[in-house]
């Protein structure tokens, strides 16, 4: 099986192209290394430098190479910062997405594997959230989500392809073998937070909020290990080679924690004190989010093994001590 993966020197696109090789799928890394590290791309892949804003790069792309399956994880990924820089997300998610798609259907390649969110539910109906609830995002990062699972669905409908778009809620943790190293660069999500101020990289962290519905105050959100997460983009490339079917699920843990339950589960595992400051709410950011993955269970046998918050701030915790030890 050839597959390119898009972003694949990222923090998440490493875990993928991880989770392919140890499949043992031939596998080409497309990256513009803008947050993405070259310590993270696996020798035994094919690398080629490029963006999917640019129609020359991804025409070499393709028209050297004959791909099965191509997992898209090129894009921006902070909901926060959508709602402040809404160009950049229309730029590299809309329009870099949009221009892969269109790459993929004239190549013929068969599966088309969407690093989605659970940002396209918007504000809860109900928990946990199922591939069921009505789809209306609150911030614009998980509009550009929506678009291209929209352009996938009418795309797969007219055309010889299928797809599947994968409902992330919060992806953490490190590889447990500790095969990757390189540190999120400029991060946004509360995880590599509280680890840069751990390790004296920032001063203090901003928690968003205390008047949330919830047992603390701060915001409830369901955190899936990352490599439980890249797992499930090669079950999806199976699932969709054995079934010629279309796939929609969320992948999480389906527990909640809040804000503070993290930093002070950090706070345990590193045995080092964190400095925050309670600031307001951002626009968009809700009171709980926790995912239902019984669709996952069901139709790609997959299951979160590392998802407890325990693994997850462990592994996360070694590779940033031991960048503390090498620097």
């Amino acid at each position: 099986m050839k597959v390119l993966v898009t972003g694949g020197a990222g923090y998440i696109g490493s875990h993928v192209t991880l989770a392919a090789l140890d499949r043992g799928y031939d596998v080409t890394v497309f990256d513009d290394l803008s947050t993405g590290f070259k310590e993270n791309i696996h020798k035994d892949t094919k690398f080629i430098q490029g963006s999917t804003l640019s129609e020359s790069d991804l025409f070499k792309v393709f028209n050297y190479n004959r791909f099965d399956a191509v997992i898209h994880l090129a894009a921006s990924k902070a909901a926060g910062e959508s709602m402040q820089k809404p160009s950049k997300y229309a730029q590299n998610n809309i329009i870099g997405g949009l221009n892969l798609i269109n790459a993929c259907f004239e190549h013929k390649t068969q599966a088309f594997i969407f690093s989605s969110s659970a940002a396209v539910y918007g504000t809860p109906q109900y928990n946990p959230i199922d591939e069921f609830h009505p789809l209306s995002p609150t911030n614009y990062y998980g509009y550009t989500k929506l678009v291209i699972e929209e352009n996938l669905k009418w795309f797969s409908d007219l055309k010889e392809m299928n797809y599947a778009s994968l409902r992330y809620f919060n992806a953490a943790g490190y590889d447990l073998n500790k095969r990757i190293n390189g540190l999120e660069r400029d991060p946004q999500n509360l995880i590599p937070l509280t680890m840069e101020a751990v390790i004296g990289k920032r001063q203090k962290i901003e928690v968003f909020g205390n008047d949330y519905d919830t047992n603390d105050g701060t915001g409830v959100r369901d955190y899936v290990h990352v490599s439980d997460l890249a797992n499930a983009h090669i079950d999806a490339i199976e699932y969709i080679f054995n079934e010629k079917k279309d796939l929609i699920i969320n992948l999480g843990s389906s527990r909640g924690y809040s804000v503070l339950d993290v930093i002070n589960k950090v706070i345990e595992i590193s045995n080092k004190d964190i400095e925050y400051n309670i600031v307001d709410r951002r626009n968009g950011d809700v009171d709980v989010l926790i995912a239902k993955t019984d669709l996952a269970k069901d139709l790609i046998l997959w299951e979160g093994k590392n998802s407890d918050l325990d693994t997850i701030i462990k592994s996360t915790w070694e590779i940033y001590q031991s960048s503390i030890l090498n620097n």
